[in-house]
């Protein structure tokens, strides 16, 4: 028995449903939830601006786990004070969702604020807002900081809580909507789009513009990345969900469908991107330093390949290393979280999502190893492949081998099956929760279950997967296996009120997505999981230029420091 979505038909049929009143909390239920509390309570007091002097209800990034001073950017003889919007939208979430626990509206209240604030004061004139990868609010001065890297606007695999931004300016938030499109599509036509957005560009036609349906591949000036795609998207279609603005619906499913129309006519396979960026300036002759692989050589699969795999060799066909990951797991999440929330509007979205990972299982995934092989989009395997050149992908030599079905893929693959019924999606979620310690899920959703109720398996990912399972198939085994990931979320990562990936990191992220994987467990135990919207995570960066280390992140820098 199992419940399931038919996004085709817009309803849901019921196999079993979630139990309609809470279930018994146990002490350890009672200790998750007191911790994200606590959590919680200590960036209320330690994480608000304490530096500007005027008393604004904006948010540090973190802090020194040890000393609670605030995390700060360094730049050639500056140091700054980040407050990133864009960093801070996980926080944002388990404060909502705390809220909604524990019924005190200071943990939603205090985030609205923040989100009034950048809207009220912040605010580029353009309507975008001043986060992202290459943005952040100095605190020590209120200024927006850029010139350690592009200064410009950039989403990638951000998701902010539209849903939240919303409730607390909606004008502000629409605004902004249509100028993150506005910014990043630098030619409608064909929607040839960029990462980066300016913040001096004025509104234009928007959905207005004429659309031609270019073949895939085609040369532009932009680089379609799906790691933006997926944001712009994500943007699109929770406008309309929000205002009920028709053409920002159809333009994000133009966008998605750039993604489909280019994968691989034989397989069903990719892609990454749906263009190529034009050629520029001729290829060097032999490539040997990293500037080759700039974008204004054109394609850099084609540059690096092309003489052994001829016409597969293109940027958007590479299926090795983290490309897979951002395909099928992260831009697969996203899309279906948006089709589910999008209801029958979001069929289309559905059905392309769920039909390229279902390609993806069946050419690259190897069930015993709970591994994805490298290869192109055409199916070629690329296990052992040597590179016989420097390039984009890497130096001569590189050798590529097979990736970890990471417990991303869990969180992924499960919530496909939940929304579409797919049998084979199950048998896939089935493998990979073996090869991830989990033990059976069973033959079929809720039959044959022999899960391992002493994993020691701590992943937040993992946890949402689990409660995946539990959505379509509500069976008490697959609950105790959420309470016993969320036990050892819980041992792993709180330390000291601080949620770390490890003991030893000396900064807090406040942006973790582990309190806001134990809020969906515990809706789960109060059995009010089917109220929430399926989670969307946030994966907030800053990359630029930081003190002696050269081009980098604050995830490479700050927050994998070690005491």
């Amino acid at each position: 028995m199992r419940i399931f979505r038919l996004a085709l038909a817009g309803i849901t049929c019921v196999g079993f449903g979630m139990a309609a009143h809470a279930e018994s909390r146990t002490e350890a239920d009672e200790a998750r939830l007191a911790s994200v509390k606590a959590f919680a309570d200590q960036v209320l007091e330690k994480g608000r601006d304490q530096y500007s002097g005027q008393d604004t209800p904006l948010f540090v990034d973190g802090v020194n786990a040890l000393t609670g001073e605030p995390v700060r950017w360094l730049f050639e003889e500056d140091e700054y004070i980040i407050s990133n919007l864009a960093s801070q939208q996980n926080l944002f979430r388990t404060f909502d969702l705390l809220s909604e626990a524990v019924g005190d509206e200071r943990y939603r209240d205090a985030a609205k604020a923040a989100i009034r604030y950048h809207f009220d004061e912040l605010v580029s004139p353009c309507g975008l807002l001043r986060w992202g990868g290459h943005q952040f609010i100095d605190l020590a001065t209120l200024e927006p900081v850029g010139r350690f890297d592009a200064n410009c606007h950039e989403l990638k695999n951000s998701f902010p809580h539209y849903e939240l931004m919303h409730r607390a300016d909606p004008e502000g938030t629409a605004r902004y909507l249509r100028a993150f499109w506005n910014a990043h599509i630098m030619e409608w036509e064909r929607l040839d789009m960029n990462r980066h957005g300016s913040y001096g560009k004025a509104m234009g036609a928007l959905w207005d513009h004429d659309f031609e349906e270019p073949e895939p591949f085609f040369e532009g000036k932009g680089l379609t990345f799906i790691n933006c795609g997926t944001d712009l998207i994500y943007a699109g279609g929770m406008l309309h969900r929000l205002e009920g603005e028709a053409g920002a619906i159809e333009w994000a499913l133009r966008l998605a469908h750039q993604y489909v129309r280019a994968r691989h006519p034989d397989t069903g396979l990719g892609v990454y991107q749906y263009s190529k960026p034009e050629r520029r300036e001729p290829v060097p002759e032999p490539m040997t330093e990293s500037r080759h692989t700039w974008s204004n050589y054109g394609d850099r699969a084609e540059n690096q390949f092309g003489a052994e795999f001829g016409e597969v060799a293109v940027e958007g066909w590479s299926l090795w290393g983290g490309k897979g990951n951002s395909i099928y797991a992260q831009n697969a999440l996203v899309q279906l979280a948006l089709a589910e929330k999008l209801g029958a509007e979001g069929a289309e979205l559905l059905e392309w999502t769920v039909d390229g990972m279902k390609a993806y299982i069946q050419h690259a995934y190897v069930p015993e190893e709970n591994h994805f092989l490298p290869m192109w989009a055409d199916g070629t395997d690329l296990t052992d492949f040597k590179f016989p050149r420097f390039g984009y992908f890497g130096s001569e030599g590189t050798t590529l081998s097979p990736v970890s079905a990471s417990p991303s893929f869990v969180a992924s693959y499960t919530r496909a099956y939940r929304l579409s019924g797919d049998e084979s999606l199950w048998a896939a979620v089935r493998n990979m929760a073996r090869g991830h310690d989990l033990g059976d899920l069973g033959e079929s959703p809720g039959e044959g279950i022999a899960v391992n109720l002493d994993t020691t398996a701590s992943s937040s990912e993992l946890l949402f997967g689990v409660l995946e399972v539990y959505q379509a198939a509500p069976h008490e085994d697959y609950l105790e296996l959420a309470r016993r990931i969320g036990d050892n979320l819980l041992a792993a990562e709180y330390h000291d009120g601080w949620f770390l990936q490890s003991p030893d990191r000396l900064n807090a992220n406040f942006n973790e997505i582990g309190p806001v994987a134990l809020l969906y467990l515990d809706a789960a135990v109060t059995g009010r999981l089917d109220e929430l919207p399926a989670f969307v995570p946030s994966r907030g960066y800053i990359h630029g230029r930081y003190g002696d280390r050269g081009r980098t992140t604050d995830h490479g820098t700050i927050w994998a420091a070690r005491r």
